[in-house]
């Protein structure tokens, strides 16, 4: 099997660049940009799609609108070596982990964490621990983005769901 990268020309990066900076830029306008017609533009976005570049739309949002107030990174360091796979059947258990990665250096994982305040924060953090290969964890709070424009200032996943013993709370 191939697995060459799908060419693409410098009029795909500007359209690409054009979605990625605005998913909802209509193809006409794109198409003025990049000097194509709507359909010249629509005809390879398609393309596009359909050879795997774009996987996907999707809308920003502000964090905090969501609940999010607490936002860390979590190395997670494993007993022996964990399989990626089951890393990832252990992160998809926490609704609260946004993005996952296996890296290199001293941890096995980084796991990006959104919850509802310090308390939530920690609540997540101690079920992460349950997991029984799991040796120790080391957490990093962000303070602020610096680039407040980059994906991960923004979210694209639900609220993760309430829980604990206040969860019934209207706050």
């Amino acid at each position: 099997m191939n697995s060459r990268p799908t060419p693409f020309d410098e009029l795909d990066r500007k359209i690409l660049t054009a979605l990625m900076a605005n998913a909802r830029t209509s193809f006409a306008e794109i198409g003025a940009a990049v000097g194509l017609s709507a359909t010249a533009v629509k005809r390879r976005v398609d393309r596009l799609r359909e050879t795997g570049v774009i996987t996907g739309f999707t809308a920003t949002v502000k964090p905090s609108a969501l609940g999010w107030a607490t936002e860390a990174y979590v190395e997670v360091y494993c007993e022996g070596a964990a399989p990626p796979r089951r890393l990832a059947e252990v992160v998809r258990n926490h609704p609260e982990i946004t993005a996952a990665m296996t890296v290199t250096g001293g941890a096995d994982a980084l796991l990006h964490v959104r919850a509802r305040d310090v308390d939530h924060f920690e609540e997540v953090l101690e079920r992460i621990r349950t997991e029984p290969f799991i040796r120790k964890t080391i957490s990093v709070m962000v303070l602020s983005h610096l680039l407040p424009e980059s994906p991960e200032a923004g979210a694209n996943q639900p609220a993760p769901p309430e829980t604990g013993p206040d969860a019934a709370d209207v706050r």
